[in-house]
C-alpha cells in the first residue's frame, strides 16, 4: 500500500474512556487509522482488539499541556475530542480540562488542517451556575470561533456497559436499603445509547454531518430521574424504596463527601446544581433536525439494552426470577 492509499488518520482524545472506546470501535469498523491520545497509553491496550493489526496506535497526551496536544494531532486528517470530567480532582479542573483543553484541541486541529468533532453535553451554557456547564459552554464558543466548521455533539445522560449513571445506582442498590431522589426525582433526562453517539461521530468523520452546528443527542424517551431509577430497579429485580432528598441536603452531603481524599464522591454540589435543570433535547434542535433522527440514526430504547449489562446486579445474577438453575 502506497502512502497515497493509506486510510485517513483520526486522532481520538480520551479514546480509552466510556464514550471514546465506542468511538474508536465505530471508526475502526470503517477502516480508519486511529491514534488514541490518552494520559496513560499503558492502560489503553484493551482497545487493540477493536481494530486490525497496526490500525490502532497510542500516544501520550494531556489536555493541560499544549505540546502534547500538538504532537497527538500532527498528521491527522480528523480529530475527535471525547474528554470530559464529571468532578474535579487535583489539577484536573473543569477550567483546565474542559475549557482550556477544548480550546487547545481546536487550535491544534486548525493548525494541522484537520476536521474536528467535539463531545460536549446538554446543559452546556457559558452562563450556567454549574462550573461543569459553564466550562462546557465556554469551550463550545471558543471551538466554533477557532474552527467554524467544527461539529459539536451535546448528548443527554449516556447509557451503555461502562456508564456512570445506571451502573452507579444499580451498585448503590446492592448496598443501600434506599435510593435517593435528588430534588424529588423530577429532573427530566433523555438517556442516549453510547453506540448511537459513536455512530454520529463516525458519520461526522465520514463528512456526512454539516459542520458549524451544535447537535443535541437524546434517546427516544424523556424520563424523570425517578423513572430512570424505577427502570433500573425493574431490570435488576430489586425493590429499594426511593426517598426524596432536597437539593440543599444533597448539596451539603456532596460538600462533605468531596473533602474526603482518595474517594469519588457519590455526588458533588456542582452536580446538584445541574440537576435543577432538565437534561433533554431542545425544541429548537428538534425543529432544525440537529438530533440523532436528523442525522438518520434511530435512537435506541434504554429498556432494550439495560438488561444486557445490569444483569449482574440482580440478587442472584442472570437467573434471578427465571425459575432456571445455573
Amino acid at each position: 500500500m502506497t502512502l497515497a492509499n493509506l486510510p485517513p488518520l483520526v486522532t481520538v482524545f480520551g479514546g480509552s474512556g466510556f464514550v471514546g472506546r465506542h468511538v474508536v470501535r465505530a471508526l475502526a469498523k470503517r477502516g480508519y487509522s486511529i491514534r488514541v491520545a490518552v494520559r496513560r497509553p499503558d492502560l489503553a491496550g484493551f482497545l487493540q482488539p477493536l481494530g486490525n493489526v497496526g490500525q490502532i496506535s497510542f500516544v501520550q497526551a494531556n489536555l493541560r499541556y499544549r505540546n502534547s496536544i500538538d504532537r497527538a494531532v500532527e498528521g491527522a486528517s480528523y480529530v475527535v475530542n471525547c474528554v470530559g470530567i464529571l468532578h474535579e480532582t487535583g489539577r484536573n479542573t473543569f477550567d483546565a480540562v474542559q475549557e482550556f483543553g477544548g480550546r487547545a484541541v481546536a487550535e491544534a486541529a486548525r493548525n494541522a488542517g484537520a476536521g474536528l468533532v467535539h463531545i460536549s453535553a446538554i446543559g452546556a451554557d457559558a452562563k450556567s451556575s454549574s462550573d461543569y456547564g459553564r466550562t462546557k459552554g465556554r469551550a463550545e464558543a471558543s471551538i466554533l470561533s477557532i474552527k467554524p466548521d467544527a461539529v459539536i455533539f451535546r448528548p443527554s445522560i449516556v447509557f451503555g456497559p461502562e456508564d456512570s449513571f445506571f451502573n452507579k445506582f444499580a451498585d448503590m442498590a446492592r448496598m443501600s436499603p434506599v435510593l435517593p431522589l435528588v430534588g424529588g426525582g423530577k429532573t427530566k433526562f433523555q438517556p442516549v445509547y453510547v453506540e448511537d453517539i459513536a455512530e454520529a461521530v463516525a458519520r461526522a468523520v465520514d463528512g456526512k454531518v454539516a459542520g458549524g452546528k451544535v447537535y443535541e443527542l437524546g434517546g427516544p424517551e424523556v424520563l424523570s430521574f425517578r423513572e430512570c431509577l424505577e427502570m433500573m430497579l425493574k431490570v435488576t429485580s430489586r425493590r429499594n424504596p426511593l426517598v426524596s432528598l432536597p437539593f440543599g441536603i444533597a448539596s451539603m452531603i456532596g460538600s462533605i463527601a468531596s473533602m474526603i481524599p482518595f474517594i469519588t464522591p457519590p455526588i458533588t454540589p456542582d452536580q446538584v446544581r445541574l440537576l435543577k435543570h432538565d437534561n433533554i433535547v431542545s425544541r429548537e434542535a428538534e425543529a432544525e433536525g440537529r438530533t440523532l433522527k436528523g442525522l438518520g440514526i434511530t435512537p435506541t430504547m434504554p429498556a432494550s439494552v439495560l438488561g444486557s449489562y445490569l444483569v449482574h446486579y440482580r440478587p442472584h445474577g442472570q437467573y434471578t426470577g427465571t425459575g432456571k438453575a445455573a
